[in-house]
């Protein structure tokens, strides 16, 4: 980035103006105003913990095990865990620049790109996928609450299960605690987010090395996992498998990759978001997913079975202090995770629906809701699937709203927004009616190529080999599309007026 552009940011009394300007616009409320670099505490170690603390959850820890279940090696999945977070960190950098300049979240700065009704389109398709991802991350750290009272009340375990479920009422209270646990952070703000991360990282990092060194010495090293080889029979069954696995690694941090402005609007400048990003999240990624790799190793020397579950594993240690200790720290980890990837973004996106009547306390609440309503213990009864098929087919989505947003503020506006009427009914992103055609056809180019392979992947509908094939390289075809149709209808539209 250029000196200019590293050190552009509003001052207090350009987001003051704006926010006397707009206080009874019915696009503004408190909650998405611009925030003053007077208010911003984030310094580039809050951005780094905060991607330490993302990573550090069970999500991450289990992705490396779905790649060497389907046929790779250690290093070859390790390796495509790396690449697809340095692929990811680019947008994640290119749309959290906006943010530290003009204090904005993500569905305000939707609005330059898609209009003002229009932005609702993007900050709804990113909120729901939240919630998805709200729901699931309840049922892991409700699933760990579970097995540290099971060690008081063993009786639990032997449960019948609920009616049409799968899971017994003691279970399914835990999980309604850990949703209210997560509700009741993200009523008091984001500044008890934050703390929450700074807590959590430094915890983390000591857990993770303590459980290396319980793998290593319990199994007299790291077991068989580092010498396994491929199970590929050539490079072409490789190439099949890897570029899917690929998206997967980009889709599991799309949706951080639109809404990180919701972060970035609090680092105190470009220089602190970027440097903490940018070591944050490529190192943290592949620590975490190499503590899976390793410690799973291990667990077949130690226990005959790899253990790819941390909730499971943690609870077969044989004190019953360490099996707390342990499960807390999952339950540490979890909560950040929720609270920091699929509840701040979200609460602003459904908030930005109806700025006047749901503030951001409401649209947390809306997130948990939902997050019961799509049945979490449902989508994660398959990890493969949530994560290749779950996680491809929403990167269709989150790839073209990146390549219309990224295309917008850099290559059409060249980082100069009209911070006063992102606020404004009549302002420039009013366009028609506040949509602006042009974004929502590009958005809707790129998803369209990879809804047959979605659907042939799916069993819904039998398609042609080459839309599955298509459907492997989701985010990067959407992003592409959308981003090159956005320009060009752009250009179009400038010429003609």
């Amino acid at each position: 980035m250029s000196h200019a552009l590293l050190n552009a940011q509003i001052t207090d009394e350009q987001a003051a103006q704006v926010s006397r300007d707009c206080a009874g616009q019915r696009d503004f409320n408190p909650d998405l105003a611009p925030v003053p670099p007077s208010a911003r505490k984030w310094g580039a170690l809050d951005m780094f913990s905060l991607w330490v603390a993302l990573a550090a959850c069970v999500p991450v820890y289990i992705l490396a095990s779905s790649l060497i279940s389907g046929g790779m090696n250690w290093w070859q999945a390790i390796g495509t865990i790396a690449l697809g977070n340095l692929i990811v960190l680019i947008p994640m950098l290119l749309n959290a620049h906006a943010g530290t300049k003009y204090g904005i979240p993500y569905p305000v700065l939707c609005r330059a790109s898609f209009g003002m009704r229009g932005a609702n389109l993007p900050a709804l398709l990113r909120a729901f996928v939240a919630c998805g991802w709200f729901g699931i991350q309840c049922w892991i750290g409700g699933w760990a609450l579970y097995k540290i009272l099971a060690l008081q009340f063993p009786s639990w375990l032997a449960l019948p299960d609920l009616p049409g479920l799968d899971f017994n009422i003691a279970q399914g209270a835990c999980f309604i605690a850990f949703w209210a646990l997560n509700i009741g952070i993200a009523w008091r703000g984001i500044e008890s987010v934050r703390h929450l991360f700074n807590i959590k990282a430094p915890l983390l990092i000591f857990l993770a090395l303590a459980l290396l060194a319980w793998a290593y010495f319990r199994a007299d090293g790291f077991g068989p996992m580092l010498t396994q080889p491929s199970r590929f029979e050539d490079a072409e069954a490789f190439r099949a498998f890897f570029f899917p696995a690929l998206t997967a690694n980009v889709g599991l941090w799309a949706t951080l990759a639109l809404n990180i402005p919701d972060f970035t609007r609090y680092a105190r400048n470009q220089r602190a978001q970027i440097t903490g990003q940018a070591f944050g999240l490529p190192l943290a990624m592949v620590a975490y997913s190499l503590v899976g790799v390793l410690v799973t190793s291990a667990t077949i020397i130690i226990f005959g079975e790899a253990v790819w579950d941390p909730v499971e594993l943690v609870a077969r240690f044989a004190h019953p202090a360490a099996q707390l200790l342990g499960l807390s720290a999952l339950i540490i980890a979890t909560l950040a995770t929720n609270l920091a990837a699929n509840t701040v973004g979200p609460a602003n996106d459904f908030a930005n629906v109806l700025p006047k009547r749901i503030s951001f306390r409401a649209g947390a609440l809306i997130t948990g809701l939902i997050g019961i309503a799509i049945q979490p213990w449902k989508l994660i009864a398959d990890p493969t699937g949530y994560i290749f098929t779950w996680l491809v087919a929403y990167s269709a989505l989150l790839g073209g709203i990146g390549g219309v947003m990224i295309c917008d503020y850099y290559y059409l506006r060249r980082a100069q927004l009209h911070l006063r009427d992102l606020y404004r009914a009549d302002g420039v992103y009013q366009y028609h009616r506040g949509f602006n055609p042009r974004g929502i056809i590009a958005l809707c180019a790129g998803i369209a190529p990879c809804v047959p392979g979605f659907l042939g992947v799916t069993g819904a509908l039998e398609v042609a080999e080459f839309w599955t094939r298509l459907y492997h390289y989701a985010w990067f075809i959407s992003f592409g599309i959308a981003f090159a149709v956005y320009a060009w209808s752009s250009q179009i539209a400038r010429q003609k007026s």
